[in-house]
Formats: C-alpha cells, sequence, structure tokens
C-alpha cells in the first residue's frame, strides 16, 4: 500500500470499534499519533510503536489527518471547533466515522473549508468484528480530492469503499442503511410472534428462513453479533440513529415519520426477539 500521502495519523476514540481501526492503521505503516480522554483507554496501545498526546491540541499540530470513532456530532463539533482547527495545518483532513446528521456533516465541512481543513463523513458499517477483521464498509461523503487523497487510509481498514458524494451523503447513506436493518428487524419481530402464537420454535424458524429466500442481513446477525449480552445497548443505539434519521428527514423537508416509527418498532423490540430465541 502506498501510504506517503498521508504518513502521520491522529486517532481520537478508541472505543470498541476504534481500538481495532485504529490498530489496522498502524499495522498497515502509517505513523499513528493517539490521544484519549481517559488514560486507561491507551493501554492496548501501550507496547505499540504509536506516539501518545496528552491534548488534542498538541496531535493535532503533529499529525497530516484526524480520524474521530466519537459517539455524538456534538463531539466532533466540539473537538473541531476548540482543537482541530486552531491547530491543524493547511491542507489537513479530519474524517469522522461516527454516525451523525448528515446537515451538520455539510457544516462541519464549510467549517473546515474556513480553515484550509478538508472534512469528510464516513461512518462505518460492521461492527467491531469487521473492524478486527479489517472488512468495514465505510459510506463516503466529501470533496472528490480530500476522499482520493484520504483514500489509501480508509483503505486499511475497510474492503468496502462506497463514495456517495458531496458532503453529508455519507452519512445519509449510513442513515438510509441503519433504517432498513431496523425495518428488517421489526418484520422479524412480526414473524416470530405469528411463530410464537402458531407453536412452531422460533429458534427452529429463524435457521430455516437463513436457509431459504427470506435470508436478511438482519438475520445473520442475530446470535453473531446481536446476543443477549450485547442486544440492549444495540437496540439503544439504533434508537437513537433513528431520531437522527428522523431529524434528517425534517431537514430535507420530507416527512418519513411511519417509516422512523415503523424503524423504531424494530430496533426497540430487539431485545424480545433475543429473548424469543434463547
Amino acid at each position: 500500500m502506498n501510504n506517503s500521502t498521508i504518513a502521520k495519523v491522529g486517532f481520537i476514540g478508541l472505543g470498541d470499534q476504534g481500538l481495532p481501526i485504529a490498530t489496522a492503521i498502524m499495522e498497515a505503516g502509517f505513523d499513528l499519533h493517539v490521544w484519549a480522554r481517559r488514560p486507561h483507554s491507551l493501554k492496548p496501545l501501550s507496547d505499540t510503536p504509536c506516539v501518545t498526546h496528552d491534548s488534542v491540541a498538541s496531535l493535532a499540530s503533529a499529525v497530516d489527518t484526524v480520524i474521530l470513532c466519537v459517539s455524538t456530532d456534538d463531539v466532533v463539533d466540539q473537538l473541531l471547533r476548540e482543537d482541530l482547527l486552531p491547530n491543524l495545518r493547511t491542507g489537513a483532513t479530519v474524517i469522522n466515522h461516527g454516525t451523525g446528521s448528515p446537515g451538520t456533516a455539510r457544516r462541519l465541512h464549510r467549517l473546515g473549508q474556513a480553515s484550509g481543513v478538508s472534512v469528510i463523513d464516513a461512518p462505518v458499517s460492521g461492527g467491531r468484528p469487521g473492524a478486527e477483521s479489517r472488512k468495514l464498509t465505510m459510506f463516503v461523503g466529501g470533496s472528490h480530492g480530500s476522499v482520493d487523497s484520504a483514500t489509501p487510509l480508509l483503505q486499511a481498514c475497510a474492503n468496502n469503499i462506497v463514495r456517495l458524494g458531496g458532503p453529508g451523503t455519507g452519512q445519509m447513506a449510513k442513515l438510509l442503511n441503519n433504517t432498513l436493518l431496523a425495518l428488517n428487524q421489526a418484520a422479524i419481530a412480526d414473524v416470530l410472534e405469528l411463530a410464537t402464537l402458531i407453536g412452531l420454535s422460533p429458534g427452529t424458524l429463524m435457521e430455516a428462513l437463513r436457509l431459504g429466500s427470506a435470508d436478511s442481513r438482519a438475520l445473520q446477525l442475530l446470535n453473531t453479533m446481536v446476543t443477549p449480552d450485547t442486544v440492549d445497548h444495540l437496540a439503544s443505539i439504533e434508537a437513537l440513529d433513528m431520531e437522527i434519521f428522523k431529524d434528517a428527514m425534517s431537514e430535507e423537508h420530507i416527512d418519513a415519520d411511519a417509516m422512523t416509527d415503523r424503524a423504531l418498532s424494530g430496533a426497540r423490540r430487539l431485545p424480545d426477539v433475543m429473548e424469543r430465541l434463547s
């Protein structure tokens, strides 16, 4: 891989998904710089050649590109305004892997432009397993030139990099992806409820459906990524994503309330689905 165009990479957000992404970047030969709000998050990287920083400002001043894998748009906005833009060099790039609002992505792009910094929205799909296996899918929105320059870096942890268009389009695609997943989960919940009423074993039926034309990614995730230990957390994240989706549709003056309500049903009933399968 030719990583000469992006030699020094800063990473913020060493959580469940962020840590394996950061590790993949380092193992691909990039010069990795990291900062964490909680020092214990740095422990898994303590025996690696990455460079740790005691402040975001220090990290920003040392790198060409910063990757953010944090939980909310508000955190991204704060980091960008208060720490990154004042310290990044002109021509630097910020890549946001978190799921957020398309409108916010467009606003952050304009904010970066004013400081000579490219901001790319590149939310990811695949969870921790996808990050660990370097098989994430990335939905990418941003200017053509900045995405071209960032592609060798994105390839370190993703086998599917889909360019959707300008700023915000990556976020919109990710929200539509998550909405469709939740809609499929609502349908699965309906079918398993019927199976229970009829007297069929939900678990046996699910295995049969996976082998037939009804198979879907939503079915494949059950008892793999979605487990009794993870279901409550994943359901809460999905519900939050649906609220972001609803706001995004409102910003576009599109009435998607019925779809949002159905998708929220899929997210909220996911724990019940897992209970039936157990």
